[in-house]
């Protein structure tokens, strides 16, 4: 039996105009991307923004305190970190090849030989550090992908927040009319509970950040400020960032001061991510969700591959806004059900 496919018009001209769209988005993929940044910067803010509105403050007067709050503190931290940063950047530069000399012997007896390429890996590295630590313009423009790109985004950010509900119109139009309402209540719940969750990592990082510093400061460690800025970034990986600050600061404190005093901080700092773990993150999350570990080091693998180190700061809260979302939506289908 002969049969035939039946394509309209009107399909034809959708595809084409699909594809041309997308054709369009790939040419523009860094707008794209800039714009895919600006919009969970808006979203993780609009609570603040919320916030603010209670006292019945215009929105335009709340998005510009909160944007120029955040980023004016943001501004100042990298102000005032600056100078510390780029000196202990550029004095680890220098002593470079005395700490690979030192940690040779102890790799090697793992069955590690960097004694082969370490001469051009040395120089590479040295050339890399030597040229981010002449300017904190450069450290910035590497982290953002450029100060330009890095205007665009908090641009881009400052207007989606001046729209009233835009992601949720948008989210709204992938849903059937009877179901709007309904959508965008779940959208709102799982953007506060995210945005929180997100907050209170934040705030758990710099307190291990800040508690890691005062640790290398006591016990003299040189690269005090680097270390613990690793130490409170890595804070936010649950489980393996702990981890890897441990052997980071094993080697970094036992090339540069004694392998003696690095067990004795790497054991301190244990006892800091103790009281993170169970002082700490409990009060701050007990208001917001807690997100599955596996779930938070998916998004930060999917986000580096795909955006690099922005990408791994802000997929966390994507995948966490669709986690609870998903969650809510499945909970109060099953109690309509019942």
């Amino acid at each position: 039996m002969n049969q035939t496919l039946d394509i309209s018009w009107a399909t034809i001209i959708k595809v084409f105009l699909a594809g041309f769209v997308l054709y369009i988005l790939f040419l523009a993929r860094d707008i794209a991307v800039w714009f895919f940044f600006a919009l969970i910067i808006s979203i993780l803010l609009e609570p603040l923004i919320d916030f603010l509105r209670k006292f019945r403050i215009p929105k335009v007067v709340a998005v510009v305190i909160v944007y120029l709050a955040i980023f004016g503190i943001i501004g100042l931290l990298i102000y005032l970190a600056a100078p510390i940063f780029i000196q202990e950047l550029s004095h680890f530069a220098k002593n470079i090849p005395d700490y690979f000399a030192k940690i040779n012997p102890v790799l090697k007896s793992f069955g590690i030989n960097i004694a082969r390429n370490f001469q051009e890996f040395n120089k590479d590295l040295i050339n890399s550090l030597q040229e981010s630590s002449q300017s904190i313009i450069k450290a910035v423009s590497v982290f953002f992908g450029g100060l330009a790109s890095a205007i665009l985004i908090f641009v881009f950010a400052f207007y989606i927040s001046l729209e009233d509900k835009g992601p949720e119109r948008v989210l709204a139009l992938l849903f059937p009319k009877r179901y709007e309402d309904f959508i965008i209540k779940l959208f709102e719940t799982a953007q506060y509970k995210v945005a929180g969750w997100f907050g209170a990592r934040l705030l758990a990082s710099l307190f291990v950040g800040i508690a890691s510093f005062a640790i290398f400061f006591l016990f003299g460690a040189k690269y005090a400020f680097i270390l613990s800025l690793i130490s409170g970034i890595l804070t936010f990986v649950p489980f393996i960032g702990p981890l890897i600050t441990a052997i980071l600061v094993l080697l970094f404190v036992g090339v540069s001061n004694s392998w003696l005093v690095a067990v004795y901080i790497v054991i301190a700092l244990w006892a800091i991510q103790q009281i993170e773990n169970s002082v700490v993150t409990p009060l701050l999350m007990k208001k917001f969700l807690n997100l599955p570990p596996v779930l938070v080091l998916i998004s930060l693998l999917a986000g580096g591959i795909i955006f690099g180190v922005l990408g791994m700061i802000f997929m966390v809260p994507v995948f966490g806004i669709i986690y609870e979302f998903t969650k809510e939506f499945l909970e109060k289908r099953r109690e309509q059900e019942v």
